[in-house]
């Protein structure tokens, strides 16, 4: 099954569909992730925060696929957010990995309350690593909209994606417009709510009215909308099931049955980005 492919503001191309590490333990990463790309994952997505870049990297040398084949990504883990601490730890996750290049590297969060609130050094250092060649794509991760224009208005320089919290019971609008308007694609991480959208009711009918799982039709509403997935599963038919959602359609009705279930605030599953200050 062919995965589909969105155009970056900077022209290179990232896969719509890709394979989420998170939790996945260290010493098990490198066999799960080697299922995930003979499954027919061409997106990997990792943190240097995950602890599991070895394996990821490990996972990407010895598939046989050509390395310009996969779609690496990692993100910058928070204690890292001065600028030489930025290169450092750069330098650190390509050697973990093994790699030559990382195809997109990320700040994790802003940490608007730490760092004396300067996120703009820590993104100008991010773009400055792509000019040697050993990044590709630089992007951000649980960015605000007033994060996001902070850092644009800054520097002059636009991320390539955006990646959030989005799932159908956290639609995160404000942030979606926000990229939207500004050329930034939206990554949606726990794109299934945790696996909260199993037996939703409303998902369910149309799960069942499509002939597919309630997971493949929430995934399929975040790619008709243009949202990047990267559902995370160590299981082997769940990974192949999560790629098989590109050969069916949801009507605009269903998709704005699905939107409509977003309760704001209250849905979020994970941290506020405007106070989150975790720095591990």
């Amino acid at each position: 099954m062919t995965t589909p492919a969105l155009t970056m503001n900077d022209g290179h191309l990232i896969p719509q569909i890709g394979f989420g590490t998170f939790k996945i333990d260290p010493f098990e990463t490198a066999e799960v992730v080697s299922r995930a790309l003979q499954v027919g994952y061409r997106h990997i997505d990792t943190a240097q925060m995950y602890g599991n870049e070895q394996g990821v990297g490990e996972a990407v040398r010895t598939s046989g696929i050509s390395r310009d084949e996969v779609f690496v990504t990692t993100k910058l883990n928070n204690p890292h957010h001065r600028p030489d601490d930025v290169r450092r730890s750069f330098d650190e996750s390509l050697a973990t990995m093994g790699l030559d290049r990382i195809d997109l590297f990320l700040i994790h969060w802003p940490l608007p309350t730490q760092y004396d609130g300067d996120y703009v050094s820590t993104w100008r250092a991010m773009t400055e690593l792509v000019a040697d060649g050993r990044v590709r794509s630089v992007g951000v991760s649980n960015f605000e909209p007033n994060h996001l224009a902070r850092i644009i208005d800054e520097t002059g320089i636009v991320p390539a994606v955006n990646q959030v919290e989005v799932h159908p019971y956290f639609d995160n609008t404000e942030v979606r417009a926000a990229n939207a308007a500004r050329g930034v694609l939206t990554e949606a991480w726990s794109p299934i709510a945790r696996g909260a959208v199993t037996g939703d009711p409303v998902v369910k009918a149309i799960a069942d009215r499509v002939g597919r799982s309630e997971t493949q039709v929430a995934l399929r509403w975040h790619l008709q909308r243009g949202d990047i997935v990267f559902p995370k599963t160590v299981n082997t038919e769940r990974m192949r099931a999560n790629l098989e959602v590109t050969d069916f359609e949801l009507t605009d009705d269903d998709l704005a049955a699905i939107s409509a279930l977003d309760k704001g605030a209250a849905g979020r599953t994970g941290p506020d980005p405007a106070t989150f200050d975790w720095l591990g």
